[in-house]
C-alpha cells in the first residue's frame, strides 16, 4: 500500500481510514484513504469499495468507530462530520481481556 503520511499534498483534505483485526481481513487492506465529508458519506464509499467482499458490511456492523481518539458511539453517521486529516479506526469486537 503507499504511504499514508497525512504530509503528502496528494492526500490533503482525505480522511485516513484503519482497519483491525477481522475488518482488516474483511476489507483487504490495513488503511486507505478517502473523501468524505461526514460519517455517513464514509461508510457508503468503503461500501462502495469492499462491499463485495465477504462479510465487509457484516463485520463493519459489529465495529466500533473511533474519530480521532473519540468514539462515535451510537450517534446517527450523518451527524459526525468530518474535516480533512480526520483519522478513522474501525475497531471489531475483541475476545479476551
Amino acid at each position: 500500500m503507499a504511504d499514508l503520511s497525512p504530509l503528502d499534498p496528494l492526500n490533503v483534505g482525505t480522511i485516513t481510514v484503519h482497519y483491525w483485526a477481522a475488518a482488516r481481513a474483511a476489507a483487504g487492506v490495513s488503511a486507505e484513504r478517502v473523501d468524505a465529508q461526514t460519517l455517513a458519506g464514509l461508510l457508503d464509499e468503503i461500501h462502495r469499495r469492499h462491499g463485495d467482499r465477504d462479510r465487509f458490511d457484516d463485520v463493519i456492523a459489529m465495529c466500533s468507530i473511533l474519530v480521532g481518539e473519540t468514539p462515535v458511539g451510537a450517534r446517527e453517521p450523518a451527524g459526525v462530520a468530518l474535516k480533512p486529516g480526520d483519522t478513522i479506526e474501525f475497531l471489531p469486537p475483541f475476545a479476551g481481556g
